[in-house]
């Protein structure tokens, strides 16, 4: 199956986006091609309205390729709000596994901003991110949501 990239300009350096025919699969912390699919395209201007503060929901077509569990708490990430956060715990209270296993889900989510992993906190403090950056990354996106306070 063809691979295609898209890269981005962000607020915490370039970003790829990478797809395949049906959806976008993958975001990656670095820079990539400019293959320039409709899909791409269109999940390029998303992101960028979303930094800019002008879009809360990702609609663009999406194909998770991992397992059933990781597709469940990707799932359940993005039934998160704009603006909110959960828990580890609040989410494996739901899906009835532990906060680890939620957390090591989060930390294997391919679409890191598509897919919110940014708003699911430790109970104790902010609790890890994957994407480049760590944890200043995951606070500056909270504080674009508007979230930020639930940090003090």
């Amino acid at each position: 199956m063809s691979r295609f990239e898209q890269s981005v300009h962000s607020p915490f350096g370039p970003l790829t986006l990478v797809s395949d025919a049906v959806g976008v699969t993958a975001l990656k912390w670095r820079d990539g091609r400019q293959d320039g699919t409709p899909v791409l395209r269109q999940a390029a201007v998303q992101l960028s309205e979303y930094f800019a503060g002008t879009r809360q929901d990702f609609t663009v077509p999406i194909r998770l390729t991992c397992s059933n569990f990781q597709r469940t708490v990707c799932a359940a990430m993005s039934a998160i709000p704009f603006g909110e956060t959960r828990t580890y715990g609040d989410l494996a209270t739901v899906l009835g596994v532990t906060a680890q296993a939620i957390g090591q889900a989060c930390g294997g989510n391919p679409l890191p901003i598509l897919i919110p992993c940014h708003r699911v906190l430790g109970s104790n403090g902010l609790g890890g991110y994957s994407g480049d950056g760590g944890i200043e990354t995951k606070v500056a996106l909270l504080r674009l949501e508007g979230a930020a306070g639930l940090l003090i």
